[in-house]
């Protein structure tokens, strides 16, 4: 039976004495980690810059968040507040340190659809020379020749149609690479199984990776919603049995799950339950991936990462 690591000195000070004193018996949860780490940034100024999400040592894929308005002729990103300028050179240093970058399409607003198979080409058309490989003259490419290393689907709004072909024109373009995946696919889907907005581009099977989000207001299997850990558990065995291939991220808030800011003592309870019960069950599952974190500013403020990165 696998023992798990001792947090580090920083990030075990943050816990309540009751909580070290638990970690320290036997009979901890055994099961695979990966130590993968994945977060989301460009949500909040305040959460610092890509550079310095790299630099903590803590995340092994950062996922830039939104490209937020495209499918009616018009192409943007939401980085809200973030300047642009040195974005570009933070993600290729990022990238020279290992870590993954990926950009979401989609969000939580209002400003994309895919109303057709053209919008879909177009998007894609899009993605490849303002983001990826592709460097077509005229095209803006808002992060100057930097290229992400894939795309993530977070579709929140709209209708479900047409995602599976976006999906399978940005998996095309891997054509123009020799031996490795230069467009690398991931999605974010909502914890409801099946999500109805990426159910048909997920069965492509080109989603190498899938955030599962059990956080939010779905009270069947959000965590922090009232589904509590069974609830988690129920839907968490439907996503990873329904997608063998793909490697399946826990996706948790560390504001509904970690220790937020100016939180006293029962707050460690909720790692407890993370760590005694939750994670256990979720590590039993072979295509598990992963922790997926939402997002990098609540991570800075709590501090959570820093705890759980020992045990993903």
């Amino acid at each position: 039976m696998a023992s798990r690591r001792r947090p580090s000195p920083p990030a075990a000070a943050l816990l309540p004495l009751a909580f070290l004193l638990l970690s320290c018996l036997s009979g901890a949860a055994t099961a695979k980690q990966t130590g993968q780490l994945t977060v989301f940034w460009g949500r909040n100024a305040g959460e610092g810059t890509l550079r310095e999400a790299c630099d903590t040592g803590l995340y092994t894929t950062v996922v830039i968040s939104f490209y937020s308005v495209f499918g009616h002729g018009r192409y943007w990103g939401d980085l809200s507040g973030h300047p642009l300028a040195g974005v570009g050179a933070d993600i290729k240093h990022c990238q020279s340190r290992n870590i993954l970058v990926l950009l979401s399409i989609g969000g939580p607003g209002n400003g994309y659809s895919l109303p057709s198979s053209q919008s879909a080409e177009r998007v894609a058309d899009n993605l490849w020379n303002a983001h990826l490989g592709g460097r077509r003259r005229g095209v803006f490419r808002p992060f100057g020749d930097a290229a992400v290393d894939g795309i993530d689907f977070y579709i929140d709004r709209g209708g479900p149609g047409h995602y599976d072909e976006l999906a399978r024109r940005l998996d095309g373009y891997n054509r123009f690479y020799r031996g490795r995946k230069g467009v690398r696919l991931t999605a974010t889907p909502g914890c409801g199984f099946p999500d109805p907005l990426l159910d048909g581009a997920l069965r492509t099977g080109l989603f190498e990776r899938i955030h599962v989000r059990f956080y939010g207001n779905d009270t069947r299997c959000s965590y922090g919603a009232g589904a509590g850990t069974w609830g988690v558990a129920e839907a968490w065995k439907k996503w990873t049995a329904m997608y063998p291939k793909s490697e399946v991220y826990l996706g948790l808030a560390p504001a509904e799950s970690g220790v937020p800011e100016g939180a006293q003592g029962t707050v460690a309870v909720y790692l407890k339950y993370l760590y005694y019960d939750l994670l256990p069950k979720v590590q039993e599952a072979p295509n598990y991936g992963g922790v997926m974190v939402w997002d990098r500013f609540s991570d800075k403020k709590t501090r959570w990462s820093t705890v759980v990165k020992g045990w993903a």
